[in-house]
């Protein structure tokens, strides 16, 4: 008798540690699940434009990454949320340079041929506002290590507006908006609306 009393609480005792284990393994995979991101991705990757309203100097050019996109920012300066910037973003084969009409390489799967109604000069004294220089990556940019831009190229400053070739990895949906003195254009990391 003493045996079957000895098995049967060592057998409660073990189905005890299963139950408690397996409980806390539910309440662990939960937490411990990683959350999917879910990505607007449908901007597709026709052509965007805005129409200016006139042409402040730009003032910088910057980067950055994001859960589901990559950004490239155009800072121009005066600009307030009121004032309307034009820009003109769209796919391309390849990157000629406005006004010499010049073949620009530009490194990724695809190229975005960026203009923004922002000059890199103060259209009233000529002073330079920012410091491109045709056919060389945008100063103080690096998109090494981004999961959708590939390259920068400073195209030109002609007639009101500056021109970037942006190379990416591929043609993939992306956006273009004004934010206060911004131009924004992001590219996504995918077509999926979940990464």
């Amino acid at each position: 008798m003493r045996r079957w009393g000895t098995a049967l609480a060592a057998m409660a005792l073990a189905g005890g540690a299963l139950a408690a284990t397996a409980g806390a393994a539910a309440a662990v995979t939960p937490t411990a699940a990683k959350a999917a991101t879910t990505c607007e991705t449908g901007w597709g990757s026709g052509e965007k434009t805005a129409q200016p309203a006139g042409h402040a100097p730009l003032g910088d050019i910057r980067t950055g990454r994001h859960a589901c996109y990559d950004r490239i920012v155009f800072d121009v300066k005066g600009a307030t949320a009121a004032d309307r910037v034009g820009y003109r973003v769209g796919y391309v084969n390849t990157l000629y340079q406005d006004g010499s009409g010049e073949e620009i390489p530009v490194r990724g799967g695809a190229i975005l041929d960026i203009h923004v109604s922002a000059p890199s000069y103060d259209p009233g004294s000529g002073a330079e506002s920012y410091p491109g220089r045709a056919r060389k990556p945008l100063p103080g940019v690096d998109v090494s290590g981004y999961q959708t831009f590939r390259d920068t190229r400073f195209g030109a400053s002609f007639e009101g507006e500056t021109q970037v070739g942006l190379g990416v990895r591929a043609r993939l949906p992306f956006r273009a908006f004004q934010t206060d003195g911004h131009v924004v254009v992001d590219v996504a990391h995918s077509w999926n609306a979940v990464r």
